[in-house]
């Protein structure tokens, strides 16, 4: 009786410990769930708040140039009571620009952050509207001159910014020349060499060209760079000979 007893209460626990660890390990495997549901949720969490972050940011921009356009509409409105109350028989063809200038950074009015200049110039820059960029980067550069942030690649992209809009040759050369000086074993040195001889060729200035890419044509024969510069370079040395 008492070997029979033994036996029966050793299955019983044997069974209960059976029961018991299955139990544990449902739980360690719902628990292992909600974890990564919870990791899951975490990162769609962060993700939405950057996404709300830049939605923020995007509206508050609109609803300053909102802002902007109300004051210079009320301005044009004043205007013109003034002038029909002083009788004036002369018809308005259509409303003045609300900026004549094309300043398009608008920095007194925005009162942006440096990094909110910079985020635009990125931002514009990798869309490819090179004349926004470019008076994004410059005003970066004037009004934080010495900024941390004013490095080769900085510098780089307001060149190539400045060179695409066709407008600014000078901002371009300034921009390249002082990544050039800074920054002489840059990956974007041979870059920003290119874009200045470019510009130069652009602005007509043949002996800065020609200075400039005789450095490629003596120590970057082999390089990408050269591919693009020696048509220009060969065209003009042919016209000199012409001459």
């Amino acid at each position: 009786m008492k070997i029979s007893g033994i036996l029966l209460l050793t299955s019983i626990v044997s069974f209960s410990s059976c029961e018991q660890w299955d139990h544990l390990e449902a739980k360690a495997e719902r628990i292992n769930r909600y974890e990564n549901v919870s990791l899951h949720l975490s990162k769609e969490n962060r993700n939405l708040k950057s996404e709300i972050s830049r939605y923020r940011a995007e509206i508050q921009t609109l609803k300053s140039e909102k802002s902007y356009l109300k004051i210079q509409l009320e301005k044009y409105q004043d205007k013109s009571a003034r002038s029909s109350s002083k009788g004036s028989s002369r018809k308005i063809a259509s409303i003045a620009p609300v900026n004549a200038k094309k300043d398009l950074v608008k920095f007194d009015i925005y009162k942006w952050t440096p990094s909110q200049v910079q985020a635009m110039a990125q931002k514009e820059f990798e869309s490819k509207n090179y004349e926004k960029s470019a008076q994004f980067f410059k005003t970066f550069s004037t009004r934080f001159p010495g900024h941390k942030s004013i490095d080769d690649q900085f510098l780089f992209q307001a060149g190539v910014a400045s060179f695409e809009s066709r407008k600014h040759p000078k901002w371009t050369i300034e921009h390249l020349d002082q990544l050039v000086k800074a920054y002489p074993t840059s990956k974007y040195y041979r870059g920003a060499k290119l874009w200045m001889a470019l510009t130069y060729l652009q602005l007509g200035d043949d002996q800065k060209f020609f200075s400039t890419v005789e450095e490629f044509r003596k120590k970057y024969r082999n390089t990408e760079e050269w591919k693009i510069l020696s048509p220009h370079y060969e065209k003009i040395v042919q016209k000199y000979k012409s001459n």
